[in-house]
């Protein structure tokens, strides 16, 4: 019996991946090309989540560095406040200025916690080891029924990522994720990153330089 509770609950672990793609988009004119820098701008609403906006820029910037290209987040590059009192024609003269020929921004749209209830036992019938005495039967559905369960509650990030492309001034790419319950900041940041920069360069939109 506790073996097959493990089983289940190995199971159910296994099902929830930490982190999935929910769609993606790219524009029919782009194709793969070496930016000859990338500024990576993120956008997170929810205090709670500290630093995580730095955090997210310095993964997506490492993973793009790795791949040979050059990258630059946008919090190095203009502080804690950004782009506050700036508009389009002089952050596009920054931007000019600093070579950066490419935007990738990065945005966290929701942040949702649901609670959920987990039964202490799951198991299903057919109930053969157990069904052929009234007691051994009794006794294993009876601590199915009425052994208490407990509450999970499960956080899920809604993210979604553009890539624009400011010599044509198009946008190129769009991806949009989930991710669950991540371990702490730093996995997310880093988990988040690289899922999108391997989904850029499966679907050539950007050139890889590095194997």
């Amino acid at each position: 019996m506790k073996k097959v509770s493990a089983v289940v609950g190995i199971l159910f672990i296994a099902s929830c991946a930490p982190m999935k793609i929910t769609s993606t988009w790219t524009n029919t004119t782009a194709v793969g090309r070496t930016y000859e820098n990338i500024v990576v701008v993120a956008l997170t609403k929810f205090e709670s989540e500290g630093n995580l906006r730095e955090r997210m820029e310095e993964h997506i910037v490492g993973d793009l560095s790795r791949l040979g290209l050059k990258a630059v987040s946008s919090y190095k590059l203009m502080g804690p406040t950004s782009f506050k009192g700036m508009n389009e024609i002089q952050v596009l003269r920054l931007f000019d200025t600093a070579g950066i020929d490419g935007v990738l921004t990065v945005v966290l749209l929701d942040k949702k916690r649901e609670q959920y209830y987990i039964p202490a036992r799951v198991m299903y019938s057919p109930y053969a080891v157990y069904q052929n005495n009234f007691w051994g039967y009794y006794g294993t559905m009876y601590n199915r029924i009425y052994e208490p369960g407990y509450y999970s509650i499960d956080t899920r990030y809604f993210w979604e990522s553009n890539l624009y492309d400011l010599k044509s001034k198009t946008l190129q790419y769009s991806i949009q994720t989930q991710a669950f319950d991540p371990l702490s900041l730093e996995a997310l940041s880093h988990n988040y990153g690289k899922k999108i920069v391997e989904s850029m360069v499966k679907d050539g939109v950007i050139k890889l330089l590095k194997n």
